[in-house]
């Protein structure tokens, strides 16, 4: 590809510029539930990420969107196959937590336990043992209620990276499963959970791959905060190189994998990326379908990472068409993954400006 921008090309509008497809009617929440992970500047997320200050805001989101949100931010819908449920528990504002149960045995996993009341009640209303909680990462609203459920439950251990300081993590020499290590695998009953590392939100953070082959399903991916549906998790800790690897190890999985992702943010994202592909008729269309499944407040969960590769501006790296949108294009000599990280760390740029406005 030439260095050179040809003539005539059509650019897609910077954030906060207006426009959406034809048809389609944006309709912002009035009062938008505090996400702590705004761009507020590297002081606060040190405060949220290292010190105890982070927790006792965690602990104020908590009790402020119990009282707002009494039977959580969406109506949970259960996908259920041959042995086994998924339960998404909606907590905070906008996070979900994931119940997962081997209906043979009622063994159960917890991905990324926000509040943990939240989470017992799903647990005593399924009527399961929660066996493993399994931690995307540290930040506290994906692993806050970690040592109130594991005081509940005296067997449930606590599974993640030890490069993130992770709360209650089990750390038994005894155990080749705790802490993980990059591609290990655990069994919860007849489930199988393999551990990805994918840093660039944090340097410890892992997504979680529940092995669908053995029911005759599609895999699963529990993707915490790095990838949302249309969307993926700010790199906190990490470059737009590291992030884009972490992409692509997710991208890796099959296209018919289900993203359970951590935060219900689709009508952001959905609405974000039409403004930078003006013509994308896939884009369009599941945007059309999130504005009416926010509107009944109904969860956007799953998607597919199929599916995702069609609109999702941050896995459309590759693609030409978002490239000219942006006004990038690949230089003489550039490599081709050095190019993609430029891009995505254009997309990023210009997320952040639209999540300001």
């Amino acid at each position: 590809q030439s260095s050179h921008r040809p003539a005539g090309k059509r650019t897609g509008q910077e954030p906060g510029s207006g426009g959406l497809p034809e048809g389609v009617e944006y309709i912002p929440t009035r009062k938008k539930g505090k996400n702590p992970m705004k761009p507020v500047g590297v002081a606060w997320y040190s405060l949220y990420a290292r010190t105890r200050l982070g927790y006792l805001f965690y602990q104020r989101q908590v009790k402020k969107a119990r009282e707002r949100y009494p039977h959580g931010h969406s109506v949970p819908q259960p996908y259920c196959f041959p042995g086994v449920k998924i339960l998404p528990i909606p907590v905070l504002s906008n996070n979900y937590s994931y119940l997962v149960i081997d209906t043979g045995s009622s063994q159960a996993a917890v991905i990324d336990p926000s509040d943990p009341l939240a989470v017992q009640a799903a647990i005593e209303e399924e009527g399961v043992m929660l066996e493993a909680i399994f931690c995307t990462h540290k930040h506290w609203d994906h692993s806050g209620g970690n040592e109130a459920l594991c005081q509940k439950h005296s067997s449930c251990r606590v599974y993640g990276s030890t490069l993130d300081a992770i709360p209650q993590l089990t750390n038994d020499p005894c155990s080749r499963h705790s802490p993980l290590a990059d591609r290990e695998k655990v069994s919860v009953g007849c489930l199988t959970f393999e551990a990805l590392a994918t840093p660039g939100h944090t340097v410890g953070h892992m997504v979680y791959v529940l092995d669908g082959g053995p029911f005759g399903s599609p895999s699963c991916l529990f993707s915490g905060d790095l990838l949302f549906l249309a969307g993926c998790g700010r790199p906190f800790e990490g470059s737009p190189e590291t992030m884009l690897a972490s992409l692509d190890v997710a991208m890796g999985l099959g296209e018919d994998t289900l993203l359970w992702p951590g935060h219900e943010y689709a009508l952001e994202c959905l609405t974000f990326a039409s403004l930078l592909e003006l013509d994308n008729s896939a884009l369009e269309q599941k945007l059309q379908w999130a504005v009416q499944q926010r509107q009944e407040k109904r969860s956007t969960c799953p998607s597919t990472l199929g599916e995702e590769q069609t609109y999702n501006p941050f896995l459309r790296t590759h693609r030409l068409e978002l490239q000219e949108a942006l006004g990038l294009w690949q230089g003489r000599g550039e490599d081709s993954d050095a190019f993609r990280a430029r891009v995505l760390k254009e997309v990023r740029r210009r997320k952040d400006l639209y999540q300001a406005t």
